[in-house]
């Protein structure tokens, strides 16, 4: 059996690692070969992190490295579509595994299933019902033609059963995010990063933003930054800026507005960042991937946008979903502050095992 495995930002990294480790512990304990193939797309690259997010993660060199680089939506999804479509014809594989949301994964899947070749989709399900936001229409077009879904939370089965996928085709399988988070947390010591910014572990806040909804927009921005200068008056707030955040800060002009107790930093790999989300007080984000892994860590966590793809961060995690609205963004870190902390669950199947699951399925139906 043949398996192509598709990444193309980090994010996939993490969601692809523990299932190929998955693959090779099956490999070495039932005596069946799987050859299991790599293809970074290189839809976002940057040599540095990329470095750092493979070695983090102990994934090996890609096989294939297709270097579609940036673009317009369309310039980008055409491009990979047939760089990929040339690697499909050479390896013929049984079956193609595409990961979350980004264009790689609409790209990949669309080229192999008009060639005729199975697509597995992990992370299938999730909905923000919010088209304006390009990830979802990548979610609800690559279920629409996967072969097999994977579902990480219960809300992602009643949304593909909405939309007419037939249950046979639906596995509630468990979130490999947090397979990456448990196997990779022990990993390495926090305190490098906290001893050089000298902050106490607890007493400060770690931010994420990269949304276009409130990093392109000068107004939210300049919103935002009011907020992180409020918290950072109370705790420390820790800043690993996103490429695109740092451009806009840097375009409107915003950077002289940041106070003296926020630490800005450029990204960190995986290692260090998941060690800064297990000591924080709390975390503040725009991100889908971090709601869920506070939620397992039990961090608090605010989260800067309308909708979430992940309901059950919020219905039975750590997650508090603000909206847009610095205002109650600030009530909430307030709440915590003061200790008033929701008290979160792990759900259902995030137990470190959804990659094992998902590779014994796979084995079993093709």
């Amino acid at each position: 059996m043949k398996i192509l495995s598709v990444v193309g930002a980090r994010p996939n990294f993490m969601k692809i690692a523990p299932f190929k480790r998955a693959i090779d512990e099956f490999n070495s304990t039932n005596g069946f070969h799987i050859e299991h193939l790599l293809v970074h797309t290189g839809q976002h690259y940057d040599e540095k992190m990329s470095k750092i997010f493979f070695e983090d993660l102990e994934l090996p060199k890609p096989d294939f490295y297709l270097g579609v680089g940036g673009g317009s939506h369309a310039e980008q999804t055409a491009k990979i579509m047939i760089e990929f479509e040339k690697v499909l014809l050479n390896e013929k594989p049984n079956l193609v595994v595409v990961v979350g949301d980004v264009n790689s994964t609409l790209a990949c899947s669309l080229t192999a299933v008009k060639m005729g070749i199975k697509v597995a989709h992990i992370e299938s399900g999730l909905r923000s019902f919010d088209r304006n936001m390009p990830e979802e229409i990548n979610r609800i077009v690559t279920d629409s033609i996967s072969d097999f879904l994977f579902v990480s939370e219960p809300s992602g089965i009643k949304n593909l059963t909405n939309e007419g996928v037939r249950r046979e085709k639906i596995f509630f399988v468990g979130n490999v995010m947090i397979d990456s988070l448990k196997y990779y947390l022990n990993k390495n010591g926090i305190g490098k990063l906290l001893n050089k910014n000298n902050i106490t572990p607890h007493q400060y806040c770690l931010v994420t933003l990269h949304r276009p909804s409130n990093v392109d927009n000068p107004e939210n921005l300049d919103k935002i930054i009011g907020l992180l200068n409020n918290i950072s008056n109370e705790l420390t707030v820790f800043f690993p800026v996103h490429p695109r955040t740092s451009k806009n800060i840097a375009k409107y002009n915003l950077s002289q507005k940041l106070n003296s107790n926020i630490i800005i930093s450029e990204p960190v790999g995986y290692l260090d960042f998941i060690n800064l989300l297990k000591e924080a007080k709390f975390v503040l984000t725009d991100s889908g991937g971090i709601q869920e892994e506070t939620t397992w860590l039990g961090i608090p966590c605010i989260t800067l946008r309308n909708t979430t793809e992940r309901p059950v961060t919020v219905e039975e995690g750590t997650n508090y979903l603000a909206g847009e609205d610095v205002e109650r963004a600030y009530y909430y870190v307030q709440e915590i502050m003061k200790g008033n902390v929701k008290k979160g669950n792990i759900p259902e199947l995030w137990d470190g095992n959804a990659a094992k699951r998902i590779v014994n399925i796979l084995v079993e139906r093709l």
